[in-house]
């Protein structure tokens, strides 16, 4: 079960005006689950995306980064769940332009102008006939208000949908932001997440919106960790489709752009820690805080060496106090001439380490309460720079073996 995560309301969940959504059952792995999503989106949007640094890059990320490439205005994107359509050649390739080429015909535009991606299992060849079969009942079910229902439909291994919605005024216009994603394992994205898809009606120039996409992600989908694999499938697509009254925004200065980015950031950082809630077999929700790096990719590395160690997971998920583990972790960063006499970590408000050696105020019961709340802060001090970062990740429990284990039957 999600640590302390909801399935989203409804009600919750805004419309992007320009966005139509529907869902179906295709059977592509699993009867009577929803398994296929499609999103329509009105003519005039712009979409950017980044995708896995994975060199096996599942065949419909090769036909998106291909699609995009063009730089049309998209019109579609269609996800399926249960199979990933990866390692499997040319014929994964014509699969996925095939799903492409039975979008196109259904709504009326360009195969080009269809973005198509898939999550699951791997190795297996996409029943292609069955997706395209179950098509008709995803058009027939599109409605604007269907954001949690395309949430639940590409779900893997998740155990509750990820959908966050949020509504900003920017120079006295309303402006909307909605987004879902899918997490869970092999999950430690090096440009976003697992999938995750956020539409906003403002209208952002096209080479602002790949910026945009790139720094969202650098804060939000690139912070989250759940076993430091990353996958052949991750994708992130960020959608304009300027159906709000606010001019486009052309440039990144400025208080109109920094609004935006930040209520977009805030609904990616959300869907993010929702992934992390809902990792495989989680049992705590962990925030891994670095303070006091010289640079940006110093912080990284030292807080995604404790969140993706398994000794320091599997001590959270015990509620075991042993924090050698920790220490262990932050010196695996390979931090470049990193003089530990500096360094302070704390465990919730426990310091564990002061100047580089236990804390003469630490005590280990402390530390037992705080491991055992579902939520737990590891704070790290390195106190050589001024830059920053968060990293959010969840404990392994034996469920993690076990649904890892039973992935495929």
């Amino acid at each position: 079960m999600a640590v302390n995560l909801n399935p989203p309301r409804a009600e919750d969940v805004l419309p992007v005006s320009g966005i139509e959504l529907g869902f179906a059952e295709a059977g592509l792995r699993k009867a009577n689950r929803r398994d296929l999503m499609l999103m329509r989106i009105a003519p005039g949007a712009r979409a950017a995306g980044i995708f896995t640094r994975n060199s096996f890059a599942a065949a419909p990320v090769q036909v998106c980064r291909r699609h995009l490439g063009l730089g049309q205005n998209i019109r579609a994107l269609v996800v399926n769940a249960g199979n990933a359509n990866c390692g499997t050649g040319q014929r994964g390739i014509d699969a996925a332009l095939h799903s492409c080429d039975a979008v196109a015909r259904l709504i009326g535009c360009e195969p080009s102008a269809v973005l198509p991606f898939s999550t699951g299992v791997i190795l297996e060849h996409l029943p292609v006939e069955r997706l395209e079969a179950a098509l008709p009942s995803c058009l027939k079910s599109l409605d604007a208000n269907h954001w949690v229902e395309a949430a639940s439909a590409i779900m893997t291994t998740d155990t509750v949908a990820k959908a966050v919605s949020r509504r900003v005024t920017i120079a006295d216009e309303s402006i909307t932001i909605t987004g879902i994603a899918k997490g869970v394992g092999m999950l430690s994205p090096n440009m976003a997440t697992m999938l995750a898809f956020i539409a906003t009606d403002a209208a952002v120039e096209e080479t602002l919106l790949a910026q945009m996409v790139k720094e969202v992600a650098d804060v939000s989908f690139n912070r989250v960790t759940i076993d430091g694999d990353t996958s052949t499938n991750d994708s992130f697509i960020l959608i304009s489709t300027a159906r709000a009254r606010l001019p486009e925004i052309r440039a990144s200065t400025g208080e109109v752009y920094a609004v935006l980015r930040a209520a977009i950031i805030e609904v990616a950082q959300q869907l993010a820690q929702a992934i992390a809630r809902d990792g495989e077999g989680a049992t705590k929700f962990i925030t891994v805080s670095v303070n006091g790096a010289r640079t940006s990719e110093e912080a990284v590395a030292v807080a995604k060496s404790i969140a993706d160690s398994p000794l320091v997971k599997t001590a959270l998920f015990a509620s075991d106090p042993n924090l050698g583990r920790l220490l262990m972790a932050i010196g695996n960063a390979q931090v470049e001439k990193l003089d530990t006499a500096t360094v302070d970590l704390f465990l919730g408000p426990t310091q564990v380490i002061e100047a580089g050696e236990r804390a003469d105020s630490y005590e280990e019961a402390a530390a037992a309460l705080v491991m055992r709340e579902s939520e737990v802060v590891i704070r790290v001090e390195l106190n050589r720079g001024q830059v920053s970062t968060t990293v959010w990740t969840c404990d392994f429990s034996y469920d993690y073996v076990k649904i890892n284990a039973e992935y495929r039957t």
